[in-house]
């Protein structure tokens, strides 16, 4: 089948036609209008820094950072204004909180919404007055011996029950038991030897005995009394010459009289105090009997004991009286 030379495939006139320097896949010409279409609208130019399509174009780095600088800015600003409105709310919502809380109450003591009362005025100077402090120390406590030391100060009750109290004594773990007890003004009729002119030069008022026995030992302490501990000190620094006289009687036997037994001397205050001790049988003491020895410092400490607790007793009566 032939179409005949030279004429258009597709049929029609014979006169020639213009062609598309781009091929009939392009369409017309730019700014060529299509066939039957109105005018074209004008056209935009390229801009010179991106230059046509298909043209190689450079981006401006500086621009592009400025650019995006400016909109970091833009958003560090924006952040910063949220958080401070944010922050204003906030106070302003507690603020009201704290004016709504202090406001007027009803009558049943409920405070009323919406109102508000100044706050109250600070307080004034207290009308009742500061306590105070003596600048005056307080006195010391008094000394267990000064009421010891003299029959100015040493006023407790004294006698053979109050220094010699009980009918058994353990000091220890050794227990003695109480015989015969006497007490006198006529000191030098209690003793043996030179201690009887002793008490009687330095002024003695009287002596209180008593006797313990334990396992066949006897022994007899002597507490003399004086009016000043200088008095009582002189007669235990003039040393030996003597001794208390033993105390027999309620069960116990004469005892060292005519035999050699164990004596020992001192004082406190305004006491002096003494021991003699032997054996119930009689028998001659000798370096050997411990058990003399032991008794007879258990008695001793015994006396020394009870003149103290007058001294401690007296004192804790007098600071409570301050």
């Amino acid at each position: 089948m032939s179409f005949g030379q030279g004429g258009p495939p597709w049929g029609g006139g014979s006169e020639p036609r213009e062609q598309n320097p781009y091929g009939p896949a392009y369409g017309p010409e730019p700014g060529q209008p299509r066939p039957g279409a109105g005018p074209l609208p004008p056209q935009r130019p390229w801009p010179p820094e991106q230059g046509r399509p298909g043209a190689t174009a450079t981006p401006d780095w500086s621009a592009l950072a400025e650019a995006s600088e400016a909109r970091g800015r833009r958003k560090r600003w924006f952040l910063i204004g949220g958080i401070a409105l944010a922050t204003c709310a906030v106070g302003a919502i507690v603020a009201t909180a704290v004016v709504s809380a202090g406001g007027a109450s009803d009558a049943d003591g409920s405070p009323s919404p919406g109102t508000s009362q100044a706050l109250p005025p600070l307080p004034g100077e207290s009308a009742s007055p500061e306590p105070s402090f003596s600048s005056v120390a307080p006195k010391p406590p008094p000394d267990p011996k000064d009421f010891v030391d003299s029959a100015a100060k040493d006023k407790a009750p004294l006698g053979t029950d109050t220094l010699f109290p009980g009918k058994r004594l353990t000091i220890g773990g050794r227990t003695y038991v109480k015989g015969a007890t006497a007490s006198t003004p006529s000191c030098a009729a209690a003793t043996q030897g030179a201690l009887g002119a002793s008490l009687t030069a330095h002024g003695c008022t009287r002596l209180l005995r008593a006797t313990y026995t334990r396992d066949g030992v006897a022994v007899t302490v002597g507490v003399a009394v004086f009016d000043h501990e200088s008095q009582a000190r002189a007669v235990k620094d003039q040393g030996p010459g003597g001794g208390v006289a033993s105390l027999s009687g309620a069960g116990v036997p004469v005892f060292c009289r005519v035999t050699v037994c164990r004596t020992t001397t001192n004082s406190y205050g305004r006491y002096a105090y003494f021991t003699v001790g032997g054996f119930e049988t009689r028998r001659a003491v000798t370096a050997a009997d411990k058990r003399v020895f032991t008794a007879g410092d258990d008695i001793s400490d015994f006396a020394f004991r009870q003149i103290v607790a007058r001294g401690q007793s007296q004192a804790s009566a007098a600071a409570r009286e301050q």
